[in-house]
């Protein structure tokens, strides 16, 4: 049976007005911070590509397979980690994620050659897959259905945050501290960022900072009954095959920019570890405009009535 304010025995406030209560928010934002971490580290491998492959020896081919490297293991942990997440629950199971994130960073910080990059790039690759598995079911805990589009247009322009926060610091950090401590930063925040998720993360009916109006407003879309459904009765929707045909057009794009657009800019225009950062800024900034803006609309198209799968 469902748990509501009312079971709870919180007094519902008199007044209560939409949306009073904001701690799903500080979530929202927890979210929003380990997905700009985790793409601060994807990108920082692209901008610090000219300089390892000099430090290194790597070649073009090889970096492309330290790249292939952490597509496959990210592609079989997407297959995994959402099973993974519903077992384990959302407060484990992202805390777990990230501590494996952590290693894996910290161990690209210790390589020395192409294999050892290879094999943590992989490992990383499995700890960043339940990321957003997790992130999307902890909106789907934390907010009604009207705002789980903006939520998730927010946590999700986390990844262009940190595509742009890359280039402006990791080439300073390699260049005053050495490269490694690019990754052993991102490791130390890492650690950060599972130290506040598992002190503020419960489901929000056993929060104590939950007050019973947001409680409500959280809860405050009719119940649905939940069953499982095998992934063959998902391939007749066309919903399933728009989302394909979505990823299968904008994901090859998007992974060019992150690995091949920083070496691409040195080897043709010559650009040095410390003149990447702008280009690469005005990038990134305007594919983070574009994900807040897109689930900014989306929300706006719910409330204005329209139904999930034209909104």
């Amino acid at each position: 049976m469902a748990v509501s304010a009312k079971s709870l025995g919180r007094p519902l406030e008199t007044g209560y007005t939409e949306g009073k209560g904001r701690y799903r928010w500080r979530i929202c934002g927890l979210l929003f911070f380990v997905t700009t971490l985790i793409y601060l580290d994807r990108q920082v491998l692209g901008v610090l590509a000219p300089e390892l492959q000099r430090v290194i020896g790597w070649n073009e081919v090889q970096y492309g397979n330290i790249v292939t490297a952490f597509q496959i293991a990210y592609a079989l942990g997407l297959l995994l980690s959402g099973r993974f997440i519903d077992k384990v629950g959302t407060r484990t199971g992202y805390a777990v994620a990230i501590g494996l994130w952590t290693l894996a960073t910290t161990g690209q910080s210790l390589a020395r050659t192409v294999l050892a990059f290879a094999a943590a790039r992989f490992v990383l690759g499995l700890a960043e897959a339940p990321n957003f598995p997790s992130a999307i079911k902890t909106v789907a805990e934390w907010f009604p259905k009207r705002e789980r589009a903006l939520a998730t247009g927010i946590f999700n322009s986390g990844a262009n945050i940190g595509a742009v926060v890359a280039p402006l610091t990791a080439p300073w950090i390699a260049i005053h501290l050495g490269w490694p401590w690019a990754f052993v930063f991102m490791a130390l925040v890492g650690v950060v960022w599972i130290v506040l998720w598992v002190g503020a993360y419960r489901r929000p009916e056993k929060h104590p900072k939950v007050s019973a109006a947001e409680l409500a407003h959280i809860q405050s879309d009719p119940a649905e009954p939940a069953a499982a459904m095998p992934w063959a009765k998902l391939l007749p929707h066309r919903q399933t095959w728009a989302f394909v045909a979505g990823k299968f057009i904008t994901d090859p794009v998007w992974w060019f920019f992150l690995y091949w657009l920083p070496k691409f800019l040195n080897a043709r225009f010559g650009l040095t570890l410390s003149a990447l950062g702008w280009p690469l800024v005005i990038v990134y900034t305007m594919s983070m405009g574009g994900s807040i803006a897109g689930g900014w609309l989306s929300a706006r198209l719910l409330k204005s009535g329209w139904n999930s799968n034209t909104a």
